[in-house]
């Protein structure tokens, strides 16, 4: 079992930055992916970031050249650049424990930080 436990949410007004946290801990075999969702009021859960155990990443397209996934070891970071109120959501740390000679995935969800961009 492998908790996710995010930091760093807030509130910044448009244009600021923000630097969000998410550190896994508990019975780790290896994790191969790690990404930051988000959801905001009324709409669906969308990935916003993600990146291997061979730090190949990706972006969703309304973040790229604003945001930066980065890890390190059992951590995950999501630095926010040139907020925007459109950026507002509450944003999730994800993780993939893959485990075993068949390599089974295993997914897992933080509990979620608040990020409100507002003048």
């Amino acid at each position: 079992q492998v908790q996710l436990v995010e930091s760093g949410g807030g509130l910044a007004q448009p244009g600021g930055s923000l630097r969000l946290s998410c550190v896994a801990s508990g019975v780790i075999f290896e994790i191969t992916r790690m990404a930051w969702y988000r959801q905001a009021p009324g709409k669906q859960r969308e990935l916003v970031a993600r990146i291997t155990s061979g730090d190949d990443t990706a972006y969703a397209d309304s973040v790229k050249g604003r945001f930066t996934i980065s890890r390190n070891d059992k951590s995950v970071y999501l630095q926010m650049n040139a907020l925007k109120a459109e950026d507002t959501a509450v944003y999730y740390c994800n993780a993939v424990d893959t485990v075993g000679v068949y390599r089974y995935e295993y997914e897992y969800w933080g509990q979620g930080t608040q990020v409100t961009i507002s003048s």
